[in-house]
């Protein structure tokens, strides 16, 4: 893969995984609409630790917080800053659970155009009504065990290609009555573990096909997945302090609505042809 490629999947990979967008289903429709080949494992890897990095950086005092708050428990002194670690342990469950057993027997399944042109459009109204219907009462710091569980099983959704994993958590955190901004918040601090795991898995495997060859390319996009991750997240947080999500279901539903003309009008099956 050419680095002009790489530099624009890093690109897109980092900032559709913070912005409520579906960075999966943008992965799989650049390559098919430039007519590129798979990026193979090694680049995934790198894309996911680049995002990951990205979210530790930007949110270095929560995580500092959080660290501080495991040690003092770890001497037996109770802290309350290792109780939003145990509420993001707490959301990530379901979709570690589901996550293995999809990998293990969906595959590439629900890899389809069809699908990820419908979940834009569905999943961004949907977001539209929770974010219109909810409350903006409630912040990080008034979040139960149940809440955070209720995010994390509208998590999982987001392993059919077109939903955002960004998208999806913060639509439950609007419905629940938490600010945007903590919605977002929440969001991209759940995307710690759920990205780490990830990450390992792949990693996992890569170190098991014993493919080392892209090491070069992988630190690139794993760089360039970073820094464009961090700008979205600092524009995620500035924007929600001040506006609502309607920009972006705006863009779910017209691209969805492209996608869904191009299919059932032939085009997009002539795209590389």
């Amino acid at each position: 893969m050419p680095n002009i490629d790489i530099l624009i999947l890093a690109i897109v990979q980092g900032i559709t995984e913070f912005l409520p967008i579906s960075s999966s289903g943008h992965l799989i429709l650049v390559p098919k609409l430039f007519c590129w080949p798979d990026q193979g494992l090694t680049l995934d890897v790198a894309a996911h630790v680049g995002t990951l990095v990205a979210v530790l950086v930007y949110f270095w005092r929560d995580v500092a917080n959080m660290g501080a708050g495991l040690i003092k428990l770890a001497r037996g002194k109770r802290d309350n800053r290792a109780r939003l670690v145990w509420l993001l342990l707490v959301a990530s469950v379901p979709a570690l659970a589901i996550g293995f057993a999809l990998d293990k027997w969906a595959g590439d399944a629900l890899r389809d155009t069809r699908i990820i042109a419908a979940t834009l459009i569905g999943f961004g109204i949907l977001l539209y009504i929770c974010d219109r219907v909810g409350l903006t009462v409630r912040r990080i710091e008034h979040m139960t065990a149940g809440s955070a569980l209720a995010i994390g099983i509208f998590q999982c959704i987001a392993f059919i290609p077109g939903t955002s994993r960004s998208g999806i958590t913060m639509t439950m955190a609007r419905l629940l009555g938490y600010e945007r901004k903590e919605a977002a918040r929440f969001s991209f601090l759940l995307s710690i573990p759920t990205i780490a795991a990830a990450g390992l898995y792949k990693g996992y495997q890569l170190v098991r096909g014993g493919d080392f060859a892209e090491m070069e390319r992988a630190a690139m996009m794993a760089g360039f997945s970073a820094i464009a991750g961090f700008l979205a997240i600092a524009f995620m947080m500035y924007w929600l302090r001040r506006a609502n999500f309607a920009p972006f279901v705006i863009y779910r539903i017209i691209l969805g609505a492209v996608l869904l003309w191009s299919i059932y009008g032939g085009g997009w099956q002539n795209v590389c042809s």
